[in-house]
């Protein structure tokens, strides 16, 4: 008989099946139709209303789903994101791809130098986007906090945050940057940086190095300002993700599939209003469905449920045709600690096997309010290991070793066969943990994880030097940052 050979087996993990995602999605239209949603902006409220969507109540939309339907065949399935200055894709968005950043905006910074928590500085901002630079397990930038000490401009009492921090990633990394602004005028200033080191806005459309994440708000509405820096960037043909973050009891309902309906009909509500502006601008799905813990009132990271909300909503996007917004390398611990690093191995875990396909986070404490150094050295560490799992097992004639079994033969030895010789280093070595036994981990110094952690960490941010902006784009960045 002849045997049949599966060259791969590869670990997944699946939940719902085509008609539970049909079942949520039939679900989010009725929300659509029946409830609607809240539009505070004029110009979606006139494109949904030429479309033939209905409106009352002044500005109360409800979507019929043929209008959601028009939407989803018109936007673009693959997304591919490059490096600074090239055409060069590192964070392919589609099918199972997987691409891993941190995230934005903590307030706070735990120092690894010090190991104290404190507000974050400019110095501190460059110092993340460097560490992020440096480790290949990282597939693109976001801010990690929100640094004190920018000045405001003349005439103003508020600082351009966001615009500074854009032009500190722009120029301490050639990964792609993921970027929140306060309002449309940020996203003009914020292009504009990103279109001067892409040889023009032509450039960055054809290769993009950006993605502007930015939310409507729950439930079922989308405010004025956040509605225009979606309609900006689906004109100028930029990706976006435009991903609501419901909280499970407290503005969504209390169970996980009322949760997904709730965020679905969001995305999908945001996506119409895309499309219309400019039909195939690209688009990614993203629902950051949490649970409120009534206990502590915290919008929970580190849950069974929050995980489980992961699966159910990247699995709704693949369902749908659309690249996917998720989270790793997170937790609710305050510290780095053996709390944060459970949460880190599990939430990277969940998104290799789920096929995610950008996921970011990655370094967040606290629940988000604390960026960690030192949690996005150990989460890259996870990631290496998670991806080794993902690679599977072959099962071809040379994975099989039969003419090697049989060679080496009952009570043989395979150390010196050249097979070992062959495939040894295709198992994975790590960086930070320590397999030595206790005598030789003791004359080494008897160094815990967190010691080795720590220093690793300062040793990476010590010594990488990013690929430095060309002069002109410099100044041109300057410029814009003064007069915009």
């Amino acid at each position: 008989m002849k045997q049949v050979v599966y060259p791969l087996a590869s670990p997944y993990l699946h939940m719902l099946d085509t008609a539970q995602c049909e079942q949520i999605h039939l679900a989010a239209l009725e929300v659509l139709r029946r409830t609607g949603v809240r539009v505070h902006q004029s110009e979606a409220l006139q494109l949904l209303r030429e479309a033939g969507a209905h409106v009352s109540d002044t500005n109360l939309v409800k979507i019929p789903a043929a209008l959601v339907e028009w939407a989803l065949q018109q936007v673009p399935s693959y997304i591919g994101l490059c490096a600074r200055g090239s055409n060069r894709v590192v964070a392919p968005l589609c099918g199972r791809n997987v691409s891993f950043g941190p995230g934005s905006d903590c307030p706070n910074y735990l120092d690894p130098r010090t190991g104290q928590k404190r507000r974050f500085t400019k110095r501190d901002v460059i110092d993340c986007v460097r560490l992020v630079d440096a480790l290949p397990q990282l597939d693109f930038v976001m801010s990690m906090g929100i640094p004190t000490d920018i000045p405001a401009p003349a005439g103003s009492s508020q600082p351009n945050t966001y615009r500074h921090q854009f032009a500190i990633m722009l120029e301490h990394t050639v990964k792609p940057i993921v970027f929140v602004c306060d309002d449309r005028t940020d996203c003009e200033a914020i292009t504009a940086m990103a279109a001067a080191a892409a040889g023009g806005l032509e450039q960055l459309q054809v290769n993009p190095t950006l993605l502007l994440y930015s939310e409507p708000t729950s439930p079922l509405q989308h405010s004025r300002t956040a509605t225009e820096k979606l309609l900006f960037m689906a004109d100028h043909r930029l990706p976006v993700v435009h991903s609501p973050a419901p909280m499970m009891g407290g503005t969504a309902p209390a169970t996980l599939a009322g949760g997904v309906v709730l965020g679905t009909a969001e995305v999908l509500s945001s996506l119409v209003i895309h499309q219309l502006k400019r039909a195939g601008a690209p688009f990614v799905f993203g629902n950051g469905l949490h649970h409120m813990d009534m206990k502590t009132t915290i919008s929970v990271y580190g849950a069974p449920e929050f995980q489980l909300a992961r699966i159910a909503v990247v699995e709704m996007g693949q369902y749908y045709g659309l690249p996917t917004w998720g989270y790793a390398g997170h937790s609710d611990s305050n510290v780095m600690d053996e709390q944060a690093a459970a949460d880190a191995a599990l939430s990277v875990m969940v998104a290799l096997l789920t096929g995610t396909n950008l996921v970011h986070d990655v370094g967040y404490l606290e629940a988000g309010l604390t960026t960690s150094p030192e949690m996005i050295v150990f989460t890259a560490e996870m990631i290496d290991f998670a991806r080794q799992m993902m690679q599977g097992i072959q099962l071809d004639a040379e994975a099989m070793a039969l003419e090697v079994i049989h060679r080496v033969g009952p009570g043989g030895d395979y150390l010196s066969d050249a097979h070992t010789l062959a495939h040894f280093r295709e198992f994975w070595q790590p960086t930070l943990f320590d397999r030595r036994r206790a005598e030789a981990w003791q004359a080494a110094g008897s160094k815990r994880l967190g010691e080795r952690l720590r220093e690793r960490t300062l040793s990476i941010m010590e010594s990488h030097q990013p690929q430095p902006l060309p002069d002109s784009v410099k100044e041109e960045i300057n410029y814009i940052l003064e007069n915009k």
